[in-house]
């Protein structure tokens, strides 16, 4: 691999799947960082046009040569927090991916590690966790609070003032009105409708949504 100049916009991408190929379509389109090349399993790949360099075994030489910056561009929730922690110990800093079709109030506060994809929109005071994917069209409506390694898949609608804890998934399309509470780590199935709270750690499914079993994840 060739040596890296140590420009302080260059980033690397960790995952090399369709979520990192919207990923590096918002770095492109807003000009903010220069994606040199996504992390992989496969090697000699592109997204993109952007090289897909090799596994995660490259990232301390990158390091070396003067890449500051990632983003963990990878669906799942565990495993893109596991790999956030992993890619921070190396000494990365993660910067977030906002695509320049997002609106996000002044107020709202975002964390790091954030993709906020096209017609995303995140409304004043909210507050979005680390690590979290606001997906295509989801909108974060006034007061909601949003946890950790998050994903609102694309077209998912919050109402004012609701929780989702850490490390949970909502489906495409969930409809959650206003006020409510969604626990950690749970799932909630595309099209339900939230109206009543979710405990931790359940699958709930349906219009209305209803819980339907006990998820056991550990969020490592």
């Amino acid at each position: 691999m060739n040596a890296v100049s140590a420009n302080p916009y260059r980033t690397i991408v960790v995952g090399a799947g369709g979520h990192a190929k919207v990923v590096v379509d918002i770095f492109r389109t807003s000009q903010t960082y220069e994606v040199i090349g996504c992390i992989g399993r496969e090697q000699d790949g592109q997204i993109l046009n952007v090289p897909v360099l090799g596994d995660d075994a490259l990232l301390p030489l990158l390091l070396e040569q003067g890449v500051r910056h990632a983003f963990i561009a990878i669906g799942n929730n565990a495993t893109r927090l596991r790999l956030a922690r992993h890619v921070q110990s190396l000494g990365f800093e993660l910067i977030n991916a906002i695509s320049p079709l997002a609106y996000i109030a002044p107020s709202a506060t975002l964390g790091y590690g954030i993709a906020v994809m096209p017609g995303g929109i995140i409304q004043p005071d909210a507050r979005i966790g680390s690590l979290t994917i606001i997906n295509t069209a989801a909108t974060v409506d006034h007061d909601c609070i949003i946890g950790e390694a998050c994903h609102l898949a694309p077209g998912t609608t919050l109402s004012g003032g609701v929780t989702v804890g850490d490390g949970s998934f909502l489906g495409t399309g969930t409809v959650v009105i206003d006020g409510i509470r969604i626990g950690a780590g749970c799932m909630i199935g595309a099209g339900a409708a939230v109206i009543r709270n979710i405990p931790d750690q359940t699958l709930a499914v349906g219009v209305p949504a209803t819980v339907k079993r006990l998820l056991n994840q550990e969020r490592t």
